[in-house]
């Protein structure tokens, strides 16, 4: 498993409006209807990348927390699902009843969206504000498979906080890490 690191995404950048089909109830979602009243997480991950396996219930447990002080979380995978087809739009839908996932989980079949974010690996988090201006790109923590480190998703979680406390942005940012997009030849 070759290793990849997040590419830039600027603080202040307006988020890349997008139209994408929940695999969990087959509606197609737009960004305007899932935002939050005070913020969003954007999370680009797959079924079968082992960093996002490692995270699953980390991001469910923050998700439930933090959606009850405003902030929305949405899930998109990317990957090209003909060289991948763990991550089918199928097998996406039941791993999210599986892992009981409180936030929508989105196919991006054309990869346009991944583009649009300059996304490069899963997991891959963006964080917004209320006006959908970023206010964080990176790592959820330090925690990788195999590292011994205790998920807690703790640059993530202080990112949320500062923002809910209208603190300014995290200064330090680092770029999250994980297994390249899947990209479509």
């Amino acid at each position: 498993m070759a290793l990849t690191e997040s590419n830039e995404f600027a603080i202040a950048t307006k988020a890349p409006d997008f139209k994408l089909i929940n695999t969990v109830d087959d509606a197609v979602v737009s960004l305007e209807e899932l935002k939050g009243e005070k913020g969003t997480v954007i999370m680009f991950i797959c079924n079968h990348c082992p960093f996002v396996i490692h995270v699953n219930g980390a991001l469910v447990k923050m998700a439930n927390e933090y959606q009850q002080k405003g902030i929305s979380f949405i899930a998109i995978s990317s990957n090209d699902v003909e060289n991948y087809p763990e991550d089918s739009p199928a097998l996406m839908k039941q791993l999210a009843k599986d892992l009981k996932y409180p936030f929508p989980y989105l196919y991006d079949e054309n990869q346009e969206v991944a583009k649009k974010y300059n996304a490069a690996c899963t997991p891959d988090f963006y964080a917004f504000n209320e006006d959908l201006k970023s206010i964080y790109h990176g790592q959820l923590d330090n925690s990788r498979p195999e590292n011994g480190k205790l998920v807690t998703g703790s640059d993530l979680r202080n990112s949320l906080d500062f923002l809910l406390e209208k603190k300014p942005p995290l200064e330090n940012q680092k770029p999250s890490i994980g297994c390249g997009i899947k990209w479509k030849l």
